[in-house]
C-alpha cells in the first residue's frame, strides 16, 4: 500500500491527466507525449525549482498529507462512571464539567501558566504571519496562551539598524510584533523569540532582551515540515541582494548577471531566502544556555527540535535535562508551515505519533535514574480538543502542552478577511461576507459567539480596537476548552495534572506495540476479572 501519491496535489497547483495513477511513481499510467498537463513533472519543466515550494508564498500555510500506518486517531480516551480526581467530592452536583481546570504550568524557576495547554507555532518571517500578526498576536495574549515569534524577524526588516559590529540596535518590526501581544496580555502566557544561526549573529538575543524586555528565548534545531532552514520568497532583485548583503542565502544568485537577466526578462519572478543548517554539540549548547542567562539576562530557556532520528531526539532531551531548560518543544513529521520544500514535508523524518512515543520513553528512562526532565510540548498536525487530550494523557507526566501552529492560524485569517469586509481596516480579497459568514449576521456581535463575553471584560470602547482575527481566534480556543473540559470530565479527571496514560486505550495492536498503551482488549481487564470473582 502506497501512502502517499506524488505528482499532483492542490499544494503545487498540479493534478493529472488520468484517473489511474502509478501509486509510487505518481505518474499517469498512460503518459501522452500530446499532453497539455498539468502533472507535477509537467509544471516542473517550465518552472523548476518553484514547483518545489507550496504556492502562492505568503497567502497560504501547508500541512503534510501522508497517511502514516499509526497515528492519534489509534488512540481512544477512555470514560469512567467511578471516582474523580482533583475535586473535592465524586458528586454530581459538584463534579461538573466547566469547573474543569484546564490551565497549565511550564518552566524551572520563572513558570509560566497558561489558561490553556496549548501555545502558537513559531511565526516569524513568512509574509502570512506578519500580515496577519495583529489577530494572531492579540488573539493569543486574550486567550491565555504564550506565542512563539519565529526565526529570522529582525534579519528581513527593511529598516532594520546594525552597529559597526553588525549587531541589531533598531528592529521596527520586532518592536511593532512584541508590542501588540504585550498591549493584550494579561498574568498568562509569554512572548517567546526564537533565534536560528543568522538571527544569533545579529545579536537578536542581546537586542530584543536587554532593549525590548523579552523574557524567553527559544534555540531552534528544527522543525517537523522540513529539515533545512527557514525560508521565504522575495519578489524584488534590490530585496534579494539586500538580504545576501545581511549574510543569508539567497537562490538563485541575484548577484549572478545571468539571473538578473532572467529577472529582468521575466523567466525569472521570485529568489528564495534560505537560513543556513545548525549544527549541535553538547558543550556549544550548554555554553550557550548558560550565556544566555548569566550574560544576556534571560529568565527562560526554550528548545525547538525537529522531526530527527531518536539520536537527536535524545540529544534534545538529555542536553536540556543538563542545562535546566525550561521547556522542549519536539516537531514531528507531517505538520504545518509557510514555506517548507513539499517533497521534503511528505518523506522525510519520524511522525508525530512515533516521535513522542519515543520522547517518552527517553524522558521516563532519565527520570528512572533521578535525572531532571524539562517540560515537553508535542507539535505536528493538531487542531482538535481530543488531540490536546491524548498527546498529554500518552506523555504523562512530562509533556505539559501542545504547540499548535496551522489550527491557531486559520481564526486569525478568517477574523481578518471578515474584518476587511465590515471595518474596511485592513486589506481582505472578500468583497462581502459569504454565506458561511453572512448566516450567522452582518455585525460582529452577531458573528462571534464570544463577542459580548470579551466586550463585557474590555469595555465596548477598547473591544472595537481588538481585531477581529484575536476574536475569531479567542471563540476557537473557546471551543477548544470546552471540549476539552468535557473530555477530561468524562475521563473524571478534573485537572491537567490528573490526566494519565491509562486513559488511553490502543485500537490496533501495532499503536500498542509503538505507545506501549494497552490494546483495548487488555486494558483493565485484570481488574475486571477481579470484580467478576469477588
Amino acid at each position: 500500500m502506497n501512502l502517499q501519491t506524488p505528482s499532483g496535489n492542490d499544494i503545487s497547483q498540479t493534478r493529472n491527466r488520468s484517473r489511474n495513477i502509478a501509486p509510487y511513481s505518481g505518474l499517469c499510467t498512460r503518459c501522452l507525449d500530446s499532453c497539455a498537463g498539468n502533472c507535477e513533472v509537467f509544471k516542473s519543466s517550465l518552472r523548476g525549482r518553484e514547483v518545489i515550494y507550496p504556492e502562492p508564498f505568503g497567502e497560504l500555510t501547508a500541512g503534510g498529507d501522508k497517511n502514516y500506518p499509526v497515528d492519534y486517531s489509534h488512540l481512544n480516551i477512555l470514560g469512567y462512571a467511578l471516582g474523580a480526581e482533583a475535586i473535592d467530592e465524586a458528586n454530581p452536583d459538584k463534579a461538573i464539567f466547566p469547573d474543569v481546570d484546564t490551565s497549565t504550568v511550564y518552566g524551572h524557576t520563572y513558570p509560566v501558566r497558561m489558561r490553556m495547554p496549548i501555545f502558537t507555532g513559531a511565526l516569524g518571517s513568512t509574509d502570512v504571519a506578519r500580515v496577519h500578526w495583529d489577530g494572531l498576536a492579540a488573539g493569543a495574549a486574550i486567550c491565555g496562551i504564550s506565542m512563539v515569534l519565529g526565526e529570522n524577524v529582525c534579519g528581513i526588516d527593511p529598516e532594520l539598524k546594525l552597529d559597526k559590529h553588525g549587531k541589531v540596535i533598531e528592529s521596527p518590526e520586532m518592536h511593532r510584533r512584541l508590542d501588540l501581544y504585550k498591549s493584550w496580555k494579561d498574568q498568562y502566557g509569554d512572548i517567546i523569540v526564537q533565534m536560528n544561526v543568522e538571527d544569533s549573529r545579529l545579536g537578536v538575543a542581546e537586542y530584543v532582551v536587554q532593549k525590548l524586555g523579552v523574557e524567553t528565548i527559544e534555540l531552534k534545531w528544527g522543525q517537523g515540515a522540513k529539515c533545512i532552514g527557514g525560508e521565504i520568497k522575495v519578489h524584488e532583485l534590490n530585496r534579494a541582494l539586500e538580504l545576501r548583503r545581511r549574510g543569508y542565502i539567497i537562490t538563485p544568485n541575484p548577484e549572478d548577471p545571468a539571473i538578473q537577466a532572467a529577472f529582468k526578462a521575466g523567466a525569472i519572478r521570485e529568489f528564495e531566502r534560505h537560513s543556513r543548517l545548525g549544527f549541535i554539540d553538547v558543550e556549544n549548547f550548554l555554553r550557550t544556555v548558560e550565556h544566555l542567562r548569566r550574560q544576556v539576562g534571560i529568565k527562560r530557556v526554550s528548545l525547538k527540535t525537529g522531526a530527527y532520528g531518536p539520536r537527536e531526539l535524545a540529544m534534545a532531551i538529555k542536553w536540556s535535562s543538563k542545562a535546566r531548560v525550561d521547556l522542549v518543544t519536539i516537531d514531528g513529521a507531517g505538520g504545518g508551515t509557510g514555506m517548507s520544500p513539499w517533497r521534503m514535508m511528505e518523506e522525510w523524518g519520524i511522525p508525530t505519533f512515533y516521535l513522542q512515543c519515543m520522547a517518552y520513553r527517553f524522558a521516563k528512562k532519565l527520570a528512572s535514574r533521578g535525572e531532571w526532565i524539562p517540560d515537553l510540548a508535542m507539535a505536528g498536525g493538531f487542531s482538535t480538543e481530543d488531540h490536546i487530550f491524548k498527546v498529554l494523557a500518552l506523555g504523562a507526566p512530562y509533556f505539559r502542552a501542545v504547540c499548535m501552529g496551522r489550527a491557531l492560524m486559520i481564526p486569525a485569517f478568517v477574523g481578518d478577511n471578515i474584518e476587511g469586509v465590515l471595518r474596511g481596516t485592513r486589506p481582505t480579497k472578500w468583497k462581502e461576507l459569504p454565506t458561511t459568514v453572512s448566516a450567522f449576521g452582518e455585525k460582529p456581535e452577531q458573528i462571534f459567539v464570544t463577542y459580548e463575553t470579551l466586550a463585557q471584560k474590555y469595555g465596548r470602547a477598547r473591544i472595537e480596537k481588538l481585531p477581529l482575527g484575536a476574536i475569531a481566534m479567542y471563540t476557537y480556543v473557546d471551543k477548544l476548552q470546552t471540549g476539552l473540559s468535557q473530555l477530561m470530565a468524562g475521563a473524571r479527571s478534573f485537572r491537567l495534572d490528573t490526566v494519565k496514560r491509562a486513559d488511553l486505550v490502543a485500537l490496533t495492536e501495532e499503536a500498542a506495540k509503538v505507545s506501549e498503551i494497552k490494546y483495548i482488549m487488555d486494558a483493565q481487564m485484570e481488574e475486571a476479572e477481579r470484580i467478576l470473582n469477588s
